[in-house]
Formats: structure tokens, C-alpha cells, sequence
């Protein structure tokens, strides 16, 4: 991962990964418009660990999509990584998404016949990487998250949390600027569960920008900075560099 506290000119101010400014998403149903989000602003620097947290209807989903470049917004602005995606075409998308963002999804995801280091070597396959830089890269970001003896496994041959370990080394493997989780653990028991947000924390202090999206109040307490969505507009922003408030997080445990 890029050091967090270069790139902003003064070698000391971590440098800002996301800037959402008024992002709205309307929706036509019939004769109704839905705003899923409506005015959603806040910036995320590099090396923060963030939850955004809302039930059903709160706009989560609308925001995740939106910052995993899987929609744009009706009106404002979404900058990654000093690029303007608001606009971009869907071609343009694929390639932020390819190069910007490693994504973790709640269900894995993975190719069944295919190893555990086939699995993570995808997204380097799409960037035209060779066979054996594909296999050295995917081999290294196994076993950054604890599996290197599994290389040859196939999913059907790991746990759960071995899984989803495997799915968090894909999203690792290209050095994105952004890790995006969708309910990471909403497959996972309590125990493994935990073992993951560690996972998540220990990536997090080597300097890891990462984004957990999640209706569990639970597992956003693990995240030192949460912003909580309520009818797509962000209700309340806490333990952040330019947040409302300090939080702590580490210990899934309310404050």
C-alpha cells in the first residue's frame, strides 16, 4: 500500500483518497422520485478505516455502488484518487474500478474449479499481467492474509474464513488505492467473524484505505470512523479527521 501521509505536497497531511461533494440519486418509480441519496458530502483520507453503516432504505447500497464505481451519481461529485468519476463512461468505470478499487463482497465470489491462486491472480489477468508475474503477486498477497500453505486449495477445499481470506487477497493483489467491503463477515460466524475484522485491522495499520459497508452496529464499531446514513442523507459522522466527533474502535464492543 502507498504511504497515507504523502502525495498532499507537505509530506505530513495524508492525502485525500475520496471527496464526495452533494452526491444526489434520484430515482423514477411511476409518478414518485426517490432520492436514495440526497446531498451526501465527506472526504476519506488515506489509511482511514471507515464504516458506513445504515439499514435498508438508508442509502448504503446507493453510496457503496456509487463509490465502487458501479453507478454515478444523478448530481455531484465523486473524486477518487484525484480523478473525477462522476462522468465517466461505463469503459472508463471498468478501468477505475480494475486499477483504483479491490472489492470484498459478503459472498465471496470465487471461480469453484479454480485455485485459490488462479482466484486471487484474476483481476491481474484483466490488467494483461504475465503468467508467472501473476502467480509471484498472487502468491504474496495469499500469504499476507495467513495463506500461503493454501495456494493450491480450491474453494470448495477451505472454510469460510478462508474464503473470504482468499477474496480480501484478490481485492489486495493489484495495490488498489481503495479496499471496498460489502458485509464482509455476513457469511461468517461470530468467531471467524472476528478473525476477519482483525484481518482488516492489521491491513488498516500497514496502511490500507478501507471502506466496510454494513447494516451491523456491531461490526462497525471495529472501525475507528463511522458515518451512519438515514434516508440518504449521512445522519451523523464520527471519529474521522474532519468528523463531528472522536470514536475508537478495536474492540467490536459499544463505546
Amino acid at each position: 500500500m502507498e504511504d497515507p501521509t504523502t502525495a498532499n505536497g507537505d509530506g505530513a497531511s495524508p492525502r485525500t483518497v475520496i471527496r464526495c461533494v452533494d452526491l444526489k440519486k434520484l430515482y423514477r418509480m411511476g409518478e414518485e422520485t426517490v432520492r436514495a441519496l440526497d446531498g451526501v458530502t465527506f472526504k476519506i483520507h488515506a489509511g482511514e478505516m471507515v464504516a458506513i453503516v445504515g439499514q435498508s432504505g438508508s442509502g448504503k447500497s446507493t453510496l457503496m455502488n456509487m463509490l465502487g464505481c458501479l453507478d454515478t451519481p444523478s448530481s455531484g461529485k465523486y473524486i477518487l484518487d484525484d480523478t473525477d468519476v462522476s462522468d465517466l463512461s461505463d469503459d472508463q468505470l471498468a478501468q477505475v474500478r480494475n486499477h483504483k478499487i479491490g472489492f470484498i463482497f459478503q459472498t465471496f465470489n470465487l471461480l469453484a474449479r479454480t485455485s485459490a491462486l488462479e482466484n486471487v491472480g484474476v483481476p491481474l489477468f484483466y490488467r494483461g499481467a504475465s503468467g508467472r508475474e501473476a502467480r509471484d503477486l498472487s502468491r504474496a498477497a495469499l500469504t499476507r492474509v495467513g495463506l500461503g500453505d493454501r495456494v493450491s486449495h480450491h474453494p470448495n477445499q477451505l472454510s469460510g474464513g478462508q474464503r473470504q481470506r482468499v477474496a480480501v487477497a484478490r481485492a489486495l493483489v493489484t495495490e488498489p488505492s481503495l479496499l471496498l467491503a460489502d458485509e464482509p463477515t455476513g457469511n461468517l460466524d461470530s468467531a471467524t467473524t472476528r478473525d476477519m475484522m482483525k484481518l482488516f485491522a492489521e491491513l488498516h495499520e500497514h496502511g490500507a484505505t478501507i471502506i466496510i459497508v454494513t447494516h451491523d452496529e456491531e461490526i462497525a464499531q471495529y472501525c475507528p470512523r463511522r458515518i451512519h446514513l438515514h434516508d440518504g442523507k449521512i445522519a451523523r459522522d464520527f471519529g474521522g479527521r474532519d468528523s463531528e466527533e472522536p470514536a475508537h474502535a478495536g474492540s467490536g464492543e459499544s463505546n
